[in-house]
């Protein structure tokens, strides 16, 4: 039977980094859920609240307060660590882009159920979001601002660039490439040795089972392109 585990004290909380969330919907709901699992096992950060550039509904977010947009949050003049819960890898290298101030840094986030220990050799870059459920085997390079939401797996050798996001039950298998900004969608699935070119989007469900181009969207088993960006070759 799980006990509830007691909660850090103000007094605690105060002594802690501190961190927001930039991005108040559905997914920053849900890193504000794995901040406090995190925080649950050993405290670690003392999460402050939410900024974003379109105010959320209500003044607060699960009982956390809405600061203000991303130029308040460059204002701000106390050193401070971000994360940024925006699902889309364009749309958050774009936020990322934006934060500015030099005393910012990207927080890392890691469930504390996934298994993570010197002998997997893995690498992971600052800001990249680690969920609950994740498998992550050997020999596994993850970028800086990489999302791998509930569920993923990740073979042997596989590199993920730079703002990759996968979404529940996503699965890379060993050896593959995924280039910066690609998108895999929910159950989509990139066999060993494949690589996906920079922005491709793989439809939910769908299974590459050969490279990938660059800037494309793929949908279906095995996946095909369905379309390509504007300016694209």
């Amino acid at each position: 039977m799980n006990r509830p585990v007691p909660a850090a004290s103000p007094a605690t909380l105060a002594t802690l980094p501190r961190l927001v969330i930039v991005g108040a919907g559905g997914l920053g709901r849900e890193v504000l859920v794995l901040i406090r699992q995190i925080n649950e096992v050993a405290p670690r950060w003392n999460v402050t609240g939410f900024y974003d550039d379109r105010p959320p509904a209500a003044a607060t977010v699960h009982g956390l307060p809405y600061l203000g947009s991303v130029a308040d949050l460059n204002a701000r003049p106390e050193p401070q660590q971000v994360v940024v819960a925006v699902g889309s890898s364009q749309s958050r290298a774009a936020v990322v882009a934006r934060i500015m101030s030099s005393q910012l840094t990207f927080a890392t986030l890691i469930h504390p159920s996934v298994a993570l220990q010197p002998y997997q050799r893995v690498t992971i870059g600052a800001g990249s979001i680690i969920s609950q459920g994740c498998i992550l085997t050997c020999d596994i390079a993850l970028g800086q601002h990489v999302l791998l939401n509930l569920g993923c797996t990740i073979g042997h050798d596989a590199v993920l660039e730079d703002f990759c996001s996968l979404m529940p039950h996503a699965n890379v298998g060993g050896e593959a490439y995924l280039e910066t900004g690609v998108y895999l969608g929910t159950n989509a699935t990139v066999i060993n040795q494949v690589r996906v070119g920079a922005q491709t989007v793989v439809g939910a469900g769908a299974v590459a089972v050969r490279d990938l181009p660059a800037d494309c969207t793929a949908v279906g088993v095995p996946a095909r392109v369905l379309a390509r960006r504007i300016g694209s070759t």
